[in-house]
């Protein structure tokens, strides 16, 4: 069973969702019990309380996707690597294999 909030947002199985929920919650309490202890408007805390909810979440999912992109580049460049690694192990590409004279005349 799978929790969707306002009927399409899947917050189970889609990325960051489940976080950015969280935290947009925390921010609207946050903003509007904030604002209702400076100002003794429940209305307007209300309204406050819903825009710091939607700036918190929208903010977190953004700052979440830019760091799950840059883990999946890194985790890409890795498998990359290790391919090539395994690829080129013990041949004369390896970089890491000392070059003598006598492989340096061969090629």
């Amino acid at each position: 069973q799978s929790f969707k909030l306002l009927g399409f947002l899947d917050v189970q199985s889609v990325p960051c969702a489940r976080e950015s929920v969280l935290y947009g919650s925390l921010g609207s309490l946050v903003v509007g019990l904030g604002h209702f202890l400076a100002t003794s408007r429940v209305r307007r805390s209300c309204d406050f309380a819903v825009g710091g909810f939607i700036s918190t979440m929208l903010g977190y999912w953004f700052y979440c996707r830019y760091n799950l992109a840059q883990q999946r580049i890194r985790q890409r460049m890795l498998k990359e690597g290790m391919k090539n690694r395994i690829l080129f192990e013990g041949s004369y590409l390896d970089p890491e294999k000392k070059q003598t004279g006598n492989e340096r005349s061969d090629s």
